[in-house]
């Protein structure tokens, strides 16, 4: 079998790695040791325990760089990246003859960064995908080896478009790699006719909704923003996050609430959100009209 070094620590990294574990041979897996105040133990690190594999953490871009002057890999030409969160440098890619494949869950140059699905779903893009790159000290500017896109449906939530791409990327690998370390693969640059966007790293205030925003606008950020940062507003002086809702074309005062027909509706910058699913601060997610029931608008 063919043998790599898989580099991860993530939430997509554990699920990559179960699919090259059961594709190839993984000589060790690289990832972030366990912070003590974590009790159970991270998914990527149970694994390779599991499977017996050997184990090699770095924290940081300087201890990854250490790590590796003793030349701890022998056997693998070839290194695997998904979701580590540790920049790799130069000399670390270069312990590897061929490399080293970071799959990256857009279609580059289009949004290179810390969160590619997040920012195709708020941009309203209508299609998105995985691109195989092979990986340089720059921010996500390798040569790519494969590129396959993936359609994005106007109700794809992040946690859900995450989902169809973590399988798109396994089947990628899957066919790639051998192809490649075979020698039956060109790499080729970048579309750089194409736009070149930028991700970032969320944070708790994106969460924070501007109702002067379009209906349109808000309407992606609660999709793009379920499970984290969760987008929260107060209505009914309560505390809300907003997990789904839907465009109606009323007018108002932005950030007012109102019922209409036994429906929560929030007024925005342009037309309004009808909203479906709520979740009050200290209480369990509900329907609007289970929160109207329960609480006085204004």
């Amino acid at each position: 079998m063919t043998s790599v070094v898989f580099f991860g620590s993530g939430p997509l990294a554990a699920n990559a790695l179960e699919t090259l574990l059961n594709n190839f041979k993984v000589e060790a897996v690289v990832t972030k040791p366990q912070p003590e105040h974590h009790k159970e133990e991270f998914p990527v690190l149970k694994l390779a325990r599991q499977k017996n594999i050997k184990c090699l953490t770095a924290q940081n871009k300087q201890e990854l760089s250490k790590l590796f002057k003793p030349r701890p890999i022998k056997n693998s030409q070839l290194g695997i990246v998904i979701d580590y969160g540790v920049i790799i440098t130069k000399d670390v890619i270069d312990s590897f003859p061929l490399g080293i494949i970071n799959s990256h869950f857009s279609l580059l140059p289009q949004w290179r960064g810390a969160d590619p699905i997040t920012f195709s779903i708020l941009s309203g893009q209508h299609k998105t995908g995985v691109s195989l790159m092979l990986i340089n000290e720059k921010l996500d500017e390798g040569l790519l080896l494969k590129q396959t896109c993936l359609p994005i449906t106007s109700d794809l939530t992040t946690p859900q478009l995450t989902d169809k791409l973590i399988d798109l990327s396994n089947q990628m690998l899957i066919d790639i790699v051998p192809t490649y370390i075979a020698g039956r693969i060109n790499p080729y640059p970048q579309d750089l006719t194409k736009p070149i966007t930028y991700s970032r790293k969320l944070t708790k205030a994106d969460g924070l909704i501007n109702w002067a925003k379009s209906a349109e606008q808000i309407e992606r950020e609660i999709r793009a923003y379920v499970g984290w940062p969760g987008s929260n507003s107060q209505i009914a002086g309560q505390d809300v996050i907003i997990i789904k809702a839907h465009i109606v074309n009323n007018n108002g005062q932005p950030g007012k609430a109102s019922s209409i027909n036994k429906q929560l509706v929030v007024y925005c910058g342009k037309r309004a959100l009808a909203i479906d699913r709520l979740k009050p601060a200290g209480k369990r997610e509900m329907s609007s009209e289970s929160f109207l029931a329960g609480y006085k608008l204004s």
